[in-house]
């Protein structure tokens, strides 16, 4: 019988395994790196061991680190996650060498699928391992890492000219996320839908088949927003799903929970890969299910059989990933205090995250995961976009506003969504649309609280006051007066104005405002502004052609042959940027000559640090 688990992963991840943990009366061990000593699932666990450093290939990639943890907290088994190790099929077997019970697949399933040129292999299907071999008849051409997920790794090849710097930047990144750096090449199939199908299997001969989840609308190669079942499959295809993802675990001896990807196109299932884990929206088979895949994980650990059948399906859930990051800048993550983060009841809510938790460089962008369950896909798109709308997010920017645009649009809303969705539709979706009325409702708050330190009014018309906010990298100027009977503003009826709640009427319609301050970041219902300054200080000048970075990073690869001096071209790659573990690529913004390059290889920048600068022909 388990009786204490350590989770070789952070965040969301262990947060969500130990949830199930403390259900069973299982004791928690978490492991941290020096960047999550003060972590949520630090603080949750029972027990924390520190795995000395940040970066993922000197913490949570150890496996041997992670097994000397398991055995000095005492813990008689460990669960994987769904990342980092959780394909490990060393770590695997670290951990039962240790005399410590594996809470997923045997070694040697993993070994077999966790490479994607061995499962393709396995499954009939030969991917162009060989680069050399790819022609212009074949782009575009996907290429992509052998281990780990996530969209780390990948990358889209539309002219052969570009594909040696991709595999490079590939292998790379891949190394990065998984301490793998095989890749290889595969035809990159325009528009399909990404469909998977759960699977759970004992050590009994039993295997489950959990209907279907579509996971297209994805951005990088990584999911956003995740459904079950998946939307529009004729039942023919549907078995052919369930069918061939039970071949899959049948083939390697499957145990565990793991998933079976597929790109469905012209009404064809094409085999991707089978994940030997669970996958982040796994919530949404729990809940059409109603089960908890991580209990019966335990469950299949312990020697325990499954029922001959699955559970019944019923309704459908979704789940939508809310990442701090700006889609509108080529999803950039951000980094900062998550000062609150709450969504209204009803709603199911993964996260890694507390009020007042910072967002670090370190590690993945994803705050949260949130999931509606209804009787129908209607109610359940609309419940989860209603939910994100009304969700209070403090902190840093994040896609909330593109997530609930996303559910609300016209072409997932029918089901006709596919994996080009954001390639056709962010401009759209990102477009800029601030209340209006927020500026001035954060100008009367701010005159609100500071009411009681100035004097009396006068019987003299006033000059009106005048505030400065930025809102989406727009400057707004508002303008009140303070009168006898309170704060007036023109064109609109100021009903009450509070330091946290104004309420204005226009037309005969109120509306209330809810104001939250943290510094010169204000927060008015779910739009985010900046106070700006009176008199604005001096700022830095650049000169023209200068790069800085678009976040905190880490300089991890600069061009081959790049110094001070070289001619480059206009959308050249110049240094890539490692940030929350994935890689930025930083390009020349015009052809000229490269007169500047104080980012040096391994160097650590801050957010708006100069780069380099390119001096235009």
């Amino acid at each position: 019988m388990i009786t204490s688990v350590l989770v070789a992963n952070r965040g969301e991840i262990a947060c969500r395994v130990f949830r199930t943990c403390r259900a069973w009366g299982v004791r928690t061990v978490a492991v941290h790196s020096d960047a999550d000593a003060n972590a949520l699932h630090t603080r949750e666990a029972d027990a924390a061991v520190r795995l000395p450093g940040a970066a993922p290939a000197d913490t949570y990639l150890r496996g041997d680190l992670i097994v000397k943890a398991a055995v000095a907290a005492g813990a008689d088994a460990v669960h994987p996650g769904y990342g980092f190790l959780s394909e490990n099929a060393d770590f695997a077997r670290a951990v039962r060498d240790a005399g410590l019970v594996w809470i997923g697949p045997p070694p040697e399933a993993i070994e077999a699928m966790a490479s994607k040129t061995r499962a393709k292999e396995l499954m009939g299907v030969a991917p162009l391992t060989d680069a050399a071999l790819v022609t212009e008849a074949d782009l575009p051409v996907l290429v992509k890492a052998a281990a780990g997920g996530g969209g780390r790794g990948m990358r889209v090849v539309r002219r052969l000219a570009d594909l040696d710097t991709e595999l490079t930047a590939a292998r790379a990144e891949a190394t990065s996320a998984f301490g793998d750096g095989e890749v290889f090449v595969e035809p990159y199939l325009e528009n399909g839908r990404h469909v998977e199908v759960q699977i759970l299997a004992d050590t009994h001969g039993t295997v489950w088949a959990l209907g279907t989840r579509d996971c297209s609308l994805q951005r990088r190669h990584q999911k956003v927003i995740e459904e079950s079942p998946a939307p529009g499959l004729t039942p023919g295809l549907t078995a052919e799903l369930h069918d061939l993802a039970v071949r899959a675990a049948r083939a390697v001896d499957y145990v565990g929970a793991g998933t079976v990807e597929f790109l469905v196109a012209d009404g064809r299932a094409h085999f991707l890969e089978m994940n030997t884990r669970l996958q982040v929206e796994h919530p949404v088979t729990e809940a059409v299910f109603g089960i908890d895949l991580v209990a019966l994980q335990f469950r299949i650990a312990e020697g325990h059989a499954l029922e001959a059948d699955p559970p019944r399906a019923r309704g459908h859930a979704v789940e939508a990933r809310l990442y701090a990051e700006d889609p509108a800048s080529g999803w950039a993550p951000q980094t900062g205090r998550l000062h609150r983060l709450t969504v209204p009841d009803g709603i199911r809510l993964d996260t890694g995250y507390t009020d007042g938790d910072d967002i670090g460089v370190h590690y993945d962008p994803m705050l949260a995961k949130a999931v509606a369950h209804a009787p129908t896909r209607a109610e359940a798109v609309r419940r989860l976009a209603g939910a994100l709308e009304r969700a209070v997010i403090h902190g840093p920017v994040t896609n909330r506003d593109l997530l609930v645009r996303s559910l609300r649009h016209e072409e997932f809303t029918s089901g006709r969504m596919d994996t080009g969705f954001y390639d056709r539709h962010l401009a759209d979706l990102t477009r800029s649309a601030p209340d209006p009325l927020a500026p001035l409702a954060a100008a009367l708050a701010d005159a609100a609280t500071h009411a009681g330190r100035f004097g009396g009014w006068r019987n003299l018309p006033s000059q009106p006051q005048v505030k400065r906010y930025a809102v989406a990298g727009e400057e707004h100027e508002v303008r009140y007066h303070h009168t006898r009977d309170g704060l007036t503003a023109e064109g609109v009826h100021v009903v009450h104005a509070g330091p946290d709640r104004v309420v204005l009427e226009t037309d005969g319609v109120q509306r209330r405002f809810d104001i939250a301050r943290y510094g010169d970041r204000i927060h008015v219902n779910t739009t985010a502004l900046t106070a700006l300054p009176r008199f604005p200080a001096p700022t830095t000048q650049h000169a023209p052609g200068s790069l800085l970075a678009p976040m905190p990073g880490t300089v991890v690869r600069v061009a081959e042959g790049l110094t001070e001096g070289t001619t480059v071209q206009a959308g050249q790659p110049l240094l890539w940027l490692e940030a929350m573990k994935m890689e930025h690529r930083i390009t020349a913004p015009v052809t000229g000559r490269l007169t500047a390059l104080p980012a040096g290889l391994g160097r650590q920048v801050e957010m708006g640090a100069l780069l380099a600068v390119v001096e235009s022909d």
